[in-house]
C-alpha cells in the first residue's frame, strides 16, 4: 500500500480493488466470527458484507528498492531485529506523520513504549507454554479411504484472536501459524474494515470493480488511535516484533 494523498493533517492510503495481493484482499462474511471468503471483484459486485483484509506492515527493508519506493519516508531508517536496515513504512509511517502534526502526543507514544518494555518472553503470543490457548492443535490420525486409496487424516487448528477497536467497525485479526522457512510459529496480524470505509469517485456497492481500480482509506484524527493500538498489539506478538516496535518508537521520538 502507499500514501496517495497528504492534506490538512489527513492521509489517504491507496487500496487495490481488483486483485488479491500478498498484502490485501477483498473478502466477505455475514458475521464477525465467520471465516471470510475472497471475492472476485471483477465478476462479483461489491456488497454490504464485503470487507478489506490488509496484512498491514510497519517497516520496509531498504535493500528492497521496489517496496522502498512505496514509503514517503525512505530516509528515516533503523536496524531491525533481524539485523537488516529498514525504513518507516505503513503503520510506523502513519504514526510518524500524526506525531509530527501534534495529533499524537509524546506521552501517548511513551505509554506504549513503557508498556512494551515491561513485557518479557512469557508475555508474547508466540509462547505456547505460557499461552497454551494459542498453541496450534492437531488431532490424532484417523484412517480414511478416498477414491479407493487409504490415507491418514488429521485436523489442524490454527488459533485466531480478534480485537475490536472501540466503537469503530474495524478489527484486527491475529492468526498463529507455523513459520514458513524456520522452526517455530509466527503470529500474523491483519487489519480488517468494511468496504464502506473506502472512498471512491463512484459508489462501490452494487457494482463490480474496474480494471486495476483503486480506492482510498482515510486516516485522520478520528481514527489514528486505532493505529497506535495496533502498533502496541504488534509489540506483543513476539520478541522480534517487540524489538522492532520499540526501535521504531525511539526513532519517531528522537
Amino acid at each position: 500500500m502507499f500514501i496517495s494523498s497528504i492534506k490538512d493533517n489527513e492521509l489517504k492510503v491507496a487500496i487495490p480493488l481488483t486483485k488479491g495481493t500478498e498484502k490485501t484482499r477483498i473478502k466477505r462474511r455475514s458475521i464477525l466470527n465467520e471465516y471470510g471468503v475472497p471475492v472476485s471483484t471483477r465478476s462479483e459486485p461489491f456488497a454490504q458484507n464485503c470487507y478489506v483484509e490488509w496484512q498491514i506492515g510497519y517497516d520496509v527493508i531498504t535493500a528492497d528498492t521496489e517496496k522502498l519506493s512505496r514509503t514517503t519516508m525512505p530516509s528515516i531508517r533503523f536496524t531491525g531485529a533481524n539485523g537488516k536496515e529498514k525504513a518507516l513504512y505503513e503503520l510506523s509511517e502513519y504514526i510518524k506523520y500524526f506525531y509530527d502534526w501534534g495529533t499524537i502526543t509524546q506521552e501517548e507514544l511513551l505509554n506504549v513504549k513503557n508498556y512494551l518494555t515491561s513485557l518479557n518472553d512469557s508475555n508474547f503470543f508466540d509462547n505456547s507454554i505460557t499461552h497454551p490457548q494459542l498453541a496450534i492443535r492437531r488431532t490424532n490420525f484417523v484412517e480414511t479411504e478416498l477414491n479407493g486409496l487409504k490415507f491418514l487424516r488429521t485436523q489442524v487448528e490454527y488459533p485466531m484472536l480478534v480485537h475490536k477497536f472501540g466503537n469503530f467497525e474495524v478489527v484486527t485479526e491475529i492468526i498463529i501459524k507455523e513459520k514458513q522457512y524456520a522452526i517455530g510459529v509466527q503470529p500474523m496480524l491483519y487489519f480488517c474494515f468494511p468496504i464502506t470505509e473506502l472512498e471512491n469517485s463512484e459508489q462501490l456497492l452494487g457494482r463490480t470493480a474496474k480494471t486495476k481500480e483503486m480506492a482510498e482509506f482515510k486516516i485522520n484524527s478520528e481514527n489514528i488511535k486505532v493505529f497506535i493500538e495496533m502498533l502496541k498489539i504488534f509489540g506483543m506478538l513476539s520478541r522480534n516484533h517487540n524489538t522492532d516496535i520499540l526501535t521504531i518508537l525511539n526513532t519517531i521520538l528522537a
